[in-house]
């Protein structure tokens, strides 16, 4: 597959691995009409695009938000539980819209399909603006600690910019980031996570953290804290919907997308589990409280001090692996928007070289925004909160679809119908709510943001009948 030749929320914003394949829904949601993509991808590969975009950031970084609240070793391992299920429900679900509505494009075509354009038009500006921006100042951030804690010298904050500037001056000089780099990265990051998960069997236990459920861990996990911490797991948990982004590019889809995405969000879920396990069972958690570079942390415990390094340092590389991919793909999305849009066709502008070099220079500014706030936590409840209302939607879009167009072929249904959908509704209105009721500013900004991309659709309308 060629980076360069095709376009998570478009591409997953957790994502450090493949996103080769990703860039097909900006040619199809173009102006100019281009060839069909070749259906190329089968199961095996469209199920590791689903692992590598999901496996990112937010495993490296979220429990140390989680442990503030909840002490609870089983509470805090039923969170990936939890999370894990919620993300399975909504990939069951995106694999029967994947296969009742057969293009690429994720939410910006469901919800245009199934609701009204003006809402697939919000969809993918949320993808474009906070999809993307956000998961760079995320990874940025973590990057600037997980340097200093490996090097012990800089400043977090600064490293964060400079990070970000670099890349992006990169990414304007014409430089394609390869496939193979890519790949090598996602390779070398789920080696890290077998090993980590190795040792961590032969550590001796540095406390006495209970893994088995507890009298009291029922009412810790039905509690407020469990339902915003939930919000950094299904951070973590983005792109569980990735081989929906890509459905023109696989073979058979309608029952590659569904397996993919049953059988990849599956794997991550043991894998996440266990990781935690490893990290709580290995690590004080007094030393993991509060703390960003919590693999860091772990892996000094796991590996020695060196080897906690070295560790830091692998995980470094796949940090700018990250922002390097989603300063690639996110522009290019922006660009597509303003190639559709009038209003916003300055943004749709490329140099001689091909680069969207406006759409380049707004997400790094929106970066800088984002990383002037130095707070992690701030950036994920604001990300999670408008991600969460496009996902919802499109969720609820399997109900709704199969109301209005019940003749409708559909090569793949959800399993269990209508419980998927249910139980996703369900989490993930939970968590708006303690996110809206805690959180407040941060979730209406989330909001403000789609509310934005309404604005903007009706305030421009489209260049070409849709």
């Amino acid at each position: 597959m060629n980076l360069n030749a095709t376009p998570k929320q478009f591409a997953s914003p957790d994502n450090f691995g493949i996103v080769d394949s990703t860039m097909t829904a900006i040619a199809e949601h173009s102006s100019v009409k281009s060839p069909p993509p070749r259906r190329t991808v089968g199961f095996v590969t469209a199920s590791s695009i689903v692992i590598a975009n999901i496996i990112g950031t937010g495993i490296f970084t979220s429990l140390g938000f989680q442990v503030a609240d909840i002490q609870s070793g089983f509470a805090l391992l039923m969170l990936w539980v939890v999370g894990g299920i919620a993300a399975l429900c909504g990939a069951l679900c995106y694999g029967e819209l994947s296969a009742a509505l057969p293009r690429s494009g994720g939410e910006y075509h469901f919800l245009s399909k199934i609701y009204h354009p003006a809402l697939g038009f919000m969809a993918g500006f949320v993808s474009a603006t906070v999809g993307f921006a956000a998961p760079v100042a995320l990874a940025a951030m973590a990057f600037g600690k997980y340097f200093v804690g490996v090097f012990g010298v800089g400043s977090p904050v600064l490293l964060s910019f400079v990070v970000v500037w670099v890349v992006t001056a990169f990414h304007l000089g014409n430089l394609r980031v390869g496939s193979a780099f890519q790949n090598i990265s996602t390779l070398v990051k789920l080696v890290l996570i077998g090993a980590l998960i190795a040792a961590g069997l032969f550590v001796p236990l540095k406390q006495p953290i209970n893994l088995l459920p507890a009298p009291g861990d029922t009412m810790s996990i039905f509690s407020g804290p469990f339902a915003i911490a939930l919000v950094y797991v299904m951070y973590s948990y983005s792109g569980w919907n990735a081989t929906a982004y890509i459905t023109g590019e696989i073979k058979r889809p309608e029952k590659t997308v569904p397996r993919s995405l049953l059988v990849g969000t599956g794997l991550v879920i043991v894998i996440y589990v266990l990781l935690n396990a490893v990290f709580l069972a290995t690590t004080p958690l007094g030393e993991l409280k509060g703390q960003l570079e919590v693999a860091l942390i772990a892996s000094k415990h796991i590996f020695g001090s060196a080897g906690g390094r070295a560790t830091g340092a692998v995980i470094c590389f796949g940090l700018i692996s990250s922002i390097s991919s989603m300063t690639w793909i996110g522009p290019r999305v922006t660009m597509s928007m303003g190639e559709d849009h009038w209003l916003l066709r300055l943004l749709g502008r490329k140099n001689r070289h091909g680069i969207p070099t406006n759409a380049i220079v707004l997400q790094l500014l929106m970066v800088n925004l984002l990383l002037l706030t130095r707070s992690f936590e701030d950036v994920v409840r604001y990300t999670q909160f408008s991600l969460l209302v496009c996902s919802l939607l499109a969720v609820l879009g399997v109900i709704v679809l199969r109301f209005k167009h019940p003749k409708i072929t559909r090569p793949y249904r959800v399993w269990l119908y209508p419980v998927p959908p249910a139980v996703f509704s369900v989490i993930t209105i939970w968590m708006m709510f303690y996110l809206l009721r805690w959180h407040t500013a941060e979730s209406l900004a989330g909001l403000g943001t789609a509310l934005c991309g309404l604005l903007i659709y009706f305030g421009a309308g489209k260049r070409h009948s849709p």
